[in-house]
């Protein structure tokens, strides 16, 4: 399932827009924002694509720690989680403190 940002109405993994407010999800989705916000800090040297135990295998495959420019995008196409994709972004920090 997707969460959106704007309204954090439930949608779908398949959906593209918000069921609720038509936002785009590819762009306002939760996973979304949090990948953009990683991307534009400059202490985010690397993104970390963490699955869960029961991942299916699509997810299980994607994992692994990514260039802030290449991170694959959420939820993973293909995944044949039954209650959708349940992967999340863990950023890797190059400084910790100002």
């Amino acid at each position: 399932m997707q969460t959106c940002s704007r309204c954090h109405s439930l949608a779908a993994d398949t959906d593209l827009t918000c069921p609720t407010c038509q936002a785009d999800l590819r762009e306002s989705s939760t996973t979304a924002v949090a990948l953009r916000e990683f991307q534009n800090n400059p202490r985010v040297i690397m993104i970390h694509l963490a699955v869960a135990e029961d991942a299916c295998p699509t997810c299980q495959a994607m994992a692994g720690t990514y260039p802030k420019d290449r991170v694959p995008r959420l939820p993973i196409e293909g995944c044949s989680h039954p209650q959708g994709c349940h992967c999340f972004y863990q950023p890797l920090l190059g400084e910790i403190f100002p």
